[in-house]
């Protein structure tokens, strides 16, 4: 076990939408021989892009998995969606692996998309060798890539091997440590041959600063570099890289072209030369942290554990439980604790997964595994599965927030429940979904990561649940308040014949600033209202302020001071108390100046420089106050306070602004005053649909 773990790889494909990943993907699965063909996005036959919402797209919106053998080596391979709508779980899937191929394009270089998620690599120190994809097109540019990985990501590339030729002459590559030249056909063979003469001198120079940069990582090395550099031989140039690429502070970087299969192998070389095994670590031995702060150690002898880091549907299987083996050795009928759910899980089938097909897996694996086991009953995405006498739950990485609500309807009045249902079951796939009931306006709301994430969401349970949810902009939670102080009567008094109904209240009520809430003072002496009848009170104004009185939205950020009232020995209840509360409210409303608050988002949003002008004049026809923005390599990103009301469709028009070269984020921030025109507008729409 422990000879398969050491030449056992598991990486995940990361980039920016559009950068290459999935051609690259093919590339690599094709090359090893996983794949018969070499499949194309533009015909819809790749072997990791199979959902027809994916093929629809023309681009991956959940991560793709391949499980496959290279010089007799196991490798795992995870395919993770470019766009940033489609990969709210990425948290889950760099704690499941144990290295970064990263994906830059040649042609649109480094974009604001590409740094967001080397942001997101960067937080788990994982070692990353960059591919400079895309050579073959015509405005492929490897130098303004290169330094837009330099200057824009921060990272200092160290490089693994240079192009020979561009676009239409790209031929193959120089591998710098090596020392030799490589040619590329289209079959994906690879050729030694000459390095050309006119990239003699420019490689000599760059073996010379690679051997340098290598040397500095190791001590001993550097030694022996200084006494005699011809002493340094490739093995020790490669142990040296290794090791330093696995303390990631070394990131090879290399170029290919997916579409014409141009350099797969020496990727597929590369990450069995340099990416770690389940086993590495910089120094010491490999622990998992759970959430208790307990260390779990990594072994193949050590106790078993599972993270699950995502669940699949297929057609034929069911439920898939996506999972990394953490430490330990698991078989096809282990039985492991889920502690959350305090569940014996059995597995019964488990699958090795190429796309959407699945290979039975009957073999012991151990750490750095994933494997898919099938119709776990009581087991979740975010889950552990453990060894019963060896309780553990790995600390979870923190996931974004969705950044964007709609509600959902269905198309026929009464299949409210079958929707719900449907959406609710897309969830057990999809994390970074979130369904709920909006109390206050009745609204279903679908929160995701992105428009498209929402409309995706809903393209999928309609092909496989048959509902009809329909989308529509979600009911912006305004906010109502009063401004000012009034003192006024509540009072409620009937008779229908025996018993009657009796409450009187005397309230002082004013406007607080933003943010204070409801305040309820109990200001009653000598026994003008019983002790018991003044919380009933308190629920009148607090049940009729939920229904508001301008639009119907909760007023907020009010006091009410109960000072005085009178009651009946015999007719006074609860009820009658809570009504006369009712009634001096809408009276001291009435007095009041009714001020309609709406919600204000925190916005910020990464364009490349030169959109800088069209995007802050944008967020400023939204009403928008831009509030900051700092540019770094290229990136700007601005910050400002937009109406919530406003944003309803900001990423479509973010994107055709920028070429699809923008991304922002959004959070709720706090609440302002509307403007005489919303507000006269959203007070208009809400008596209209009183009156329907």
């Amino acid at each position: 076990m422990l000879d398969v773990l050491k030449n056992q790889r598991t990486y995940a494909l990361i980039g920016h939408g559009g950068c290459g990943k999935t051609s690259v993907a093919e590339m690599l699965l094709y090359v090893a021989g996983a794949t018969p063909r070499l499949g194309k996005i533009e015909d819809g036959t790749t072997a990791l892009d199979y959902e027809p919402e994916e093929i629809k797209r023309r681009g991956s919106v959940q991560p793709g998995f391949a499980t496959f053998q290279w010089n007799k080596n196991r490798h795992f391979l995870i395919d993770t969606p470019g766009d940033l709508s489609f990969n709210g779980d990425l948290a889950y899937i760099l704690a499941s692996v144990d290295a970064v191929l990263f994906v830059v394009d040649a042609v649109d270089g480094v974009k604001p998309l590409t740094k967001k998620l080397w942001q997101e690599v960067s937080k788990f120190r994982l070692p990353t060798i960059f591919l400079i994809t895309k050579m073959d097109r015509d405005r492929a540019d490897y130098e303004s890539a290169l330094n837009g990985i330099k200057n824009q990501l921060g990272v200092k590339p160290f490089l693994q091997n240079i192009p020979i030729g561009k676009a239409d002459s790209f031929t193959g590559v120089v591998n710098i440590v090596e020392n030799k030249a490589y040619s590329f056909d289209a079959s994906g063979k690879v050729s030694e041959v000459a390095i050309p003469a006119d990239m003699a001198d420019e490689v000599e120079g760059l073996r010379e600063s690679m051997m340098e940069e290598i040397a500095v990582c190791d001590e001993t090395l550097m030694e022996r570099y200084l006494e005699d550099p011809a002493s340094v031989t490739l093995d020790d140039l490669v142990a040296a890289t290794r090791k330093a690429v696995v303390c990631a502070e070394l990131y090879p970087v290399m170029v290919a072209s997916g579409l014409k299969c141009m350099g797969g192998q020496r990727i597929l070389d590369a990450a069995q030369l340099f990416f770690p095994s389940p086993l590495d670590v910089p120094v010491g031995v490999k622990e998992v942290e759970g959430e208790d702060g307990s260390m779990l150690k990594v072994a193949p002898d050590g106790h078993p554990a599972c993270f699950v880091f995502k669940t699949l549907f297929d057609q034929f299987a069911g439920q898939l439980s996506i999972m990394r083996v953490l430490s330990g050795t698991i078989t096809p009928d282990v039985t492991l604790l889920n502690p959350r759910s305090d569940a014996r899980e059995r597995f019964s089938t488990m699958l090795f997964m190429t796309g959407s097909q699945t290979t039975p897996c009957k073999e012991p694996l151990g750490p750095g595994a994933i494997v898919a086991v099938a119709k776990l009953k009581e087991t979740k995405t975010g889950d552990t599965l453990c060894d019963e006498k060896h309780p553990f739950t790995m600390l979870k990485p923190k996931l974004h927030e969705p950044m964007i609500s709609y509600a959902l309807a269905p198309a026929e009045k009464g299949d409210e429940d079958k929707v719900f249902q449907a959406m609710g079951k897309l969830l057990d796939e999809d994390i970074s979904l979130r369904l709920t009931r909006n109390e206050e306006t009745g609204d279903m709301l679908l929160s995701g990561m992105g428009q498209s994430h929402i409309e995706c969401a809903v393209e999928k349970a309609k092909r496989r649940f048959k509902v009809t949810p329909v989308l529509k902009a979600p009911t912006i939670p305004y906010r109502e308040t009063v401004k000012g102080k009034a003192e006024v009567q509540g009072r409620h008094k009937k008779q229908t014949g025996g018993r009657g109904q009796f409450g009187d209240c005397w309230i002082r009520m004013e406007g607080l600033p933003r943010g204070s809430g409801y305040q309820f003072v109990d200001a009653i002496v000598g026994g003008a209202i019983p002790r018991q009848y003044i919380p009933a009170v308190d629920k009148g104004v607090q049940e009729s302020a939920v229904r508001g009185v301008l639009a119907g939205y909760p007023m907020v950020d009010f006091k009410v001071e109960l000072y005085d009232g009178s009651f009946h020995t015999v007719d006074s209840s609860e009820m009658a108390f809570k009504i006369a509360g009712s009634v001096a409210f809408k009276a001291a409303c009435e007095k009041l100046k009714m001020v309609l608050l709406e919600p204000i988002a925190m916005v910020s949003v990464s364009i490349p420089d030169e959109f800088m002008g069209d995007v802050i004049g944008d967020l400023s026809s939204r009403r928008g106050k831009v509030l900051g923005s700092d540019a770094e390599g290229g990136v700007t990103e601005v910050q400002a306070h937009v109406p919530m009301s406003e944003m309803q469709e900001y990423a479509k028009t973010l994107g055709s602004m920028t070429g699809g070269q923008g991304a922002f984020t959004m959070s709720f921030d706090h609440y302002e005053d509307a403007p005489p025109p919303v507000a006269e507008k959203v007070i208009a729409e809400h008596k209209k649909a009183r009156e329907e």
